[in-house]
């Protein structure tokens, strides 16, 4: 008779913890990407202060210089989206599994925001891959520049 009053052990309270372990495991790897992603920013903006430290000594390559500066605003501007997405995401996971949990105490009364959330905090995942797909592309792309501008200075 507990059972059948109380809807939490009508559906089992193992189910409902199942249930939550699928947001949790997203929320892991959200919080992974979030490491890896601020540790890029950090790399940016420390590259950043270098050229920032250059920019205040005359120096003969300067058009060379300032796109490279330019260059990495973008990168961090880039990966500053990202993280911001990855915050959304990781909010969204969350939800998703407090959600789950209320929604089981509820009887079932909040239809579909459990899955909305799950699908947000997707999407925002592949919003940040993209950018960190972008960021990446541009680091390489900006690497290849500065390697081709210093053969060039040697061979000269």
């Amino acid at each position: 008779m507990g059972d059948a009053m109380n809807p939490i052990l009508g559906a089992g309270h193992y189910a409902i913890l199942t249930s939550m372990l699928a947001p949790a495991l997203l929320m892991a790897a959200t919080a992974s990407l979030l490491v890896s992603a601020n540790a890029r920013l950090a790399r940016v903006v420390d590259r950043l202060r270098t050229l920032i430290e250059e920019w205040k000594h005359v120096a003969p390559d300067a058009a060379s210089r300032d796109l490279r500066i330019a260059r990495h605003r973008r990168r961090a501007h880039f990966v500053l989206r990202a993280c911001q997405m990855l915050y959304l995401a990781l909010g969204s996971f969350v939800g998703t599994s407090l959600t789950l949990a209320i929604d089981a105490f509820l009887v079932y009364r909040l239809d579909i925001l459990p899955t909305v959330l799950a699908v947000l905090g997707v999407a925002f995942l592949l919003g940040a891959s993209a950018l960190m797909g972008a960021e990446v592309s541009l680091a390489v792309r900006s690497f290849d520049e500065e390697l081709d501008h210093e053969i060039h200075r040697y061979r000269s």
